[in-house]
């Protein structure tokens, strides 16, 4: 039944996983400006104390798609879709902290201190990598199975990786180095149970076989987003 589940993957399935990854891990404007906004909700949300706004804010998010590319990149030892999937998370990562920093510096005044939402995303454990590991499970077995494609919302929700990294900007900017290192730990822990069960994945779905494919497709992506750069 194992074996039928992850080897009952058409080519095309494969093909059109392959390029919604890749077009989510080549840096677009795009890309950038929803991370903008899903890390503006969370901090909001997180400041106030609104679990709805952060829960709303994860809906948003598409940085759960570089993660899986870099999965997906591992295994096929494809260096050039590693190199820029990992280069898209960690310039996400950065932008979402000095984003929700900036918004907590500019609305310090109108909020209280830490809330129960901001203290909630700075207990990492080994749950938290197991919460990620199965998320990871879920998005990889997801992207693929286009029947499934709808769940990936719901996946994002569940892994929660934009509210720990809004919190790291919220520690940022208040100097509170516990927050700000146990928040940071969380976000670390989280995507790194997402890669984990994520390679296991698309390994177990012989994706390695795509390789060239996957080259030709951020090839495209890349001549693309320098179409779109000269056009600004």
């Amino acid at each position: 039944m194992i074996k039928q589940l992850f080897n009952n993957i058409s080519n095309e399935e494969k093909s059109e996983a392959i390029e919604k990854l890749v077009e989510h891990s080549v840096p677009s404007n795009d890309f950038f400006l929803m991370v903008i906004l899903s890390v503006l909700m969370a901090t909001f949300g997180l400041l106030i104390g609104n679990s709805a706004v952060v829960v709303g804010s994860m809906l948003i998010a598409p940085i759960l798609y570089p993660i899986l590319g870099l999965s997906m990149g591992i295994i096929m030892s494809d260096y050039l879709l590693i190199s820029k999937s990992f280069l898209t998370f960690l310039k996400a990562s950065i932008l979402g902290i000095i984003v929700s920093a900036g918004v907590t510096l500019l609305f310090s005044s109108q909020v209280g201190g830490n809330t129960p939402e901001i203290l909630s995303r700075t207990q990492p454990s080994l749950v938290s990598f197991m919460i990620g590991a199965v998320a990871g499970f879920a998005a990889a077995f997801a992207i693929v199975k286009r029947k499934l494609n709808d769940m990936l919302p719901g996946v994002a929700i569940s892994v929660a990786l934009i509210p720990p990294l809004a919190v790291v900007g919220i520690g940022l900017a208040r100097f509170d180095m516990e927050v700000l290192l146990n928040s940071f730990l969380l976000f670390i822990i989280n995507a790194a149970g997402i890669i984990f069960t994520a390679v296991i994945v698309f390994s177990l779905m012989n994706f390695y076989n795509k390789r060239k494919e996957a080259e030709h497709v951020v090839k495209i992506e890349e001549k693309k987003l320098e179409a779109e750069e000269k056009k600004v």
